[in-house]
């Protein structure tokens, strides 16, 4: 019995190790590792390993998100915490149709007791400050090209949208509570429940999510800049296109085509040439930012298999 209680007790690790193995093969397979390293090579170096570096820094301020988040459940338990996002993460790139969502809510009641529909309507209101801090991010390129008043002014006034509903939130809930099916009344509570307990969680979840957010579509943006010799603006648009392509019910198994497609699409609708030589180069470079943004997945994935974790 002893070697199925150790499987049983480390199958995250085990699960991760074949995750890891798994998605190198799947590079290797598809672009091959000599091919990546030789294109980033011409970017330079220095370059790839900062925004490498501080890709893998967005992975760790997701995760105190969810530990401040979570405070009685996960305390003490970071390292743990940063497995599991690691790979939730990396399950969520892997898999096709936003499948690897679902695991965010089994591995955390696996292995912090939290039931599912209380993680579940959590990663509900995360993903809805993810998606404000996305646009808001991506944004903010094209406010800072056009340098107008009116254009700041709306977007800060967009910035500030989650301060305002989460200002209302008992006037909005409330309504629903009224309308709704009776039986739909414990859903809504454990809905209500997902958000931060008080203003305080609120502001730290809010600031936690635009910091992460602003750093990942900046790096992004700049190395698309760098590689695809386009604009400020459309440079923000591709990376904004990118990281929207992997949100879509469409989303292909490691983002393969969708995520460059992506990249290409809003960088185009952001202004970038669209004539053959440029959509080519562009395409290319939109392909070496996808193979960044796994990579830095990989790592962060590598790197959670030799943090030590505390029961």
């Amino acid at each position: 019995m002893k070697p199925f209680a150790l499987l049983a007790g480390n199958a995250m690790t085990l699960g991760m190790v074949v995750v890891v193995i798994a998605y190198a093969a799947f590079i290797q397979w598809a672009w091959g590792w000599a091919i990546i390293f030789g294109l980033w090579y011409h970017a330079g170096l220095g370059t790839i390993a900062l925004a490498l570096s501080l890709l893998v820094a967005t992975y760790v301020l997701r995760t105190w998100r969810i530990y401040d988040y979570f405070p009685q459940e996960t305390q003490g338990r970071f390292a743990t915490l940063f497995r599991v996002v690691q790979l939730h993460n990396i399950l969520n790139i892997m898999l096709p149709f936003r499948s690897g969502e679902t695991s965010f809510p089994l591995l955390m009641r696996r292995e912090f007791g939290v039931n599912l529909v209380r993680g579940t309507s959590a990663l509900f209101v995360m993903r809805l400050f993810d998606l404000h801090a996305l646009l808001a991010a991506a944004a903010m390129g094209w406010a800072l090209e056009e340098a107008s008043i009116w254009i700041w002014v709306g977007w800060i006034v967009f910035l500030l949208l989650p301060v305002f509903g989460f200002a209302g939130r008992h006037i909005v809930f409330g309504l629903i509570h009224r309308a709704a099916p009776s039986k739909f009344v414990r859903v809504i509570d454990e809905l209500q429940a997902g958000l931060p307990i008080d203003t305080h969680a609120f502001l730290r979840a809010w600031a936690a999510t635009l910091i992460n957010w602003f750093v990942k579509i900046a790096v992004l943006a700049w190395v698309l800049m760098l590689m695809g010799e386009i604009s400020l603006p459309a440079s923000f648009g591709g990376a904004l296109g990118g990281e929207l392509s992997s949100v879509l019910p469409v989303h292909a198994p490691g983002g393969v085509g969708t995520y460059p497609a992506g990249i290409t699409a809003g960088a185009v609708g952001l202004g970038a040439a669209a004539d053959a030589q440029a959509l080519s180069a562009l395409g290319q470079a939109a392909v070496n930012l996808h193979l960044l943004v796994i990579l830095s997945s990989l790592i962060g994935t590598a790197l959670a298999l030799f943090v030590p974790t505390q029961k």
